[in-house]
């Protein structure tokens, strides 16, 4: 009998972050529990200190609530949001805290539009724009929650729950995302990809002309 997403694990709203970034990072660190820090994991600990006690506080009308909560039944997602700010308006905005400068990252957008998702299930209304607040330059990027951006969180949900069904770690980036990555010396892609490599050459000696 097939599930129903409310029957389903959910899947952390980290986990789409990460699959963002690399599949095999997500699959390394939701399906095999692994994760070493680096100098960017531990400034991107710092700058969520700000805002990993739950609480709330008034902001010239504007209700800002820490470290809020989330779920969403229908896609059965979970996780929290660093930041979500309650207008007078009615308009609710979630905010997601990154180290670093300003900078447009695909994955970063992704993990902020599974946040508004979350939101509009839980609340019944639309949350259609957020932002990214960069603790480095001290600005926000505001990110349009797209049509786009919403069904890329549900097929990487999709994704990640396949995964995690499997239990095969996708195969490794071996490109230009390792060098940041803290997970590399675990992953060790420069090996996999050398030993893929010659397991390509060897199969293609035995390849009959035509």
């Amino acid at each position: 009998m097939t599930q129903t997403a409310p029957e389903l694990d959910p899947i952390p709203l980290a986990a789409l972050q990460h699959w963002a970034y690399c599949p095999r990072q997500c699959g390394l660190i939701h399906l095999e529990q692994a994760f070493v820090d680096n100098l960017h994991t531990t400034r991107g600990q710092a700058v969520h200190h700000l805002v990993d006690t739950p609480g709330y506080e008034m902001k010239s009308g504007v209700k800002v609530e820490r470290a809020l909560p989330l779920w969403s039944d229908r896609l059965a997602l979970i996780g929290k949001a660093d930041l979500v700010e309650f207008h007078p308006d009615g308009t609710i905005f979630p905010v997601e805290f990154k180290h670093g400068p300003k900078r447009q990252k695909l994955h970063d957008d992704i993990q902020l539009a599974a946040q508004a998702l979350c939101l509009e299930d839980m609340l019944g209304r639309p949350v259609p724009v957020g932002a990214i607040y960069h603790a480095s330059s001290h600005h926000r990027r505001e990110v349009a929650i797209t049509p786009a951006l919403r069904e890329k969180v549900i097929e990487i949900a999709e994704f990640i729950r396949a995964m995690l069904a499997s239990g095969t770690l996708p195969p490794p980036a071996n490109d230009a995302r390792c060098r940041e990555c803290s997970l590399k010396g675990i992953c060790q892609p420069e090996a996999l990809g050398e030993s893929s490599r010659h397991r390509r050459q060897r199969s293609n000696l035995f390849v009959p002309e035509a």
